[in-house]
């Protein structure tokens, strides 16, 4: 496989600040460079004989191919991200700005700060969409190997100094606000329209259980810190529970095969809660069996061990 080189997407003429020059350089001999080892890296890795090759040959050509893939990802999305006014953030982008970093202005000073933080060194600024979270992020790139999993960038701030050293030399905020006051905004909107039009990892859930409701834990502890009652049931079973050293704060324990002893001791007019190890089987089978009875219960997804991961307090087994 060949990867073709991407058109400069920016007309260098118009930008405020930044010369034809500096980015006809960073094109030619930077993106171009890298694109044209990565070709070159990507037949010798074709043309490798597995059965022979040494693993640590396939890895170090493997490291590479990928380090040059994503330069060459990075300088493409940094050329398309220029050619605007940067000042003029659209009103779509500039509300979830205001949703995912507090204003407009907010977003900006800390992508600046981040920019900032790598004078001197390397690496790339990245306004990334996560669809996991529906959000988005900045986040500092020291190589061209660092990214957010599953995160699709949108705007790119390239911070080697092959990028401003030509003409900014070592005035490296003088770059990053002419960066910012070239910013194709309009660019920036279309590539986050398409990004939330990415589905998220489809949720991983048990089938025998699809229709049971459910609780994160961090939906458990919010309730908690703000006083909502709930009865929380710790329905770990007993082969596993007289092992146990400790158990959710709050949680009272009782033996999920003996439900109608001690059904009688819950409120229907509070939510209950119930929970097993890891929230796979026997918290939901107890939820089902309370639902059928009348209560208002579900099962907290993660169990004993996502309580405990995010530190939820715990006490010892009663």
């Amino acid at each position: 496989m060949q990867y073709q080189l991407a058109p400069l997407y920016c007309r260098p003429w118009t930008l405020n600040g930044i010369s034809p020059r500096l980015i006809e350089s960073h094109y030619e001999n930077n993106y171009g460079s890298a694109l044209n080892r990565l070709n070159a890296i990507t037949d010798q890795l074709a043309a490798l004989d597995l059965n022979t090759a040494s693993p640590h040959a396939v890895n170090q050509l493997k490291r590479d191919q990928i380090l040059l893939l994503n330069s060459t990802l990075l300088h493409e999305l940094y050329f398309a991200s220029l050619g605007g006014d940067g000042r003029a953030v659209p009103e779509a982008i500039a509300g979830v700005f205001e949703r995912d970093f507090g204003s407009v202005d907010r977003w900006r000073a800390e992508f600046v700060a981040l920019a900032t933080a790598l004078t001197g060194g390397s690496g790339w600024v990245l306004l990334v969409y996560v669809p996991r979270d529906g959000r988005l992020i900045n986040q500092n790139a020291t190589d061209h190997s660092q990214a957010v999993a599953g995160g699709i960038p949108i705007l790119a701030l390239d911070m080697y100094e092959h990028a401003y050293h030509l003409e900014f030399g070592a005035n490296a905020a003088a770059y990053i606000a002419a960066y910012m006051r070239n910013i194709d905004w309009a660019a920036v909107q279309g590539r986050f329209e398409d990004a939330i039009n990415v589905q998220p990892p489809r949720s991983l859930r048990q089938k025998e259980f699809a229709d049971l409701p459910s609780i994160t834990v961090e939906e458990v502890r919010t309730m908690l810190a703000a006083g909502t009652p709930l009865q929380i049931i710790d329905t770990r079973p007993r082969h596993y529970s007289a092992k146990a050293q400790d158990m959710m704060a709050g949680a009272v324990w009782r033996d999920p095969e003996h439900v109608d002893d001690w059904i009688g001791e819950l409120s229907k007019s509070e939510p209950v809660v119930t929970f097993c190890v890891y929230g796979f089987h026997i918290g939901c089978q107890t939820a089902a069996t309370l639902r059928k009875a009348g209560f208002d219960a579900r099962y907290m997804s993660g169990g004993h061990y996502a309580w405990k991961a995010i530190k939820g307090p715990v006490k010892l087994f009663e």
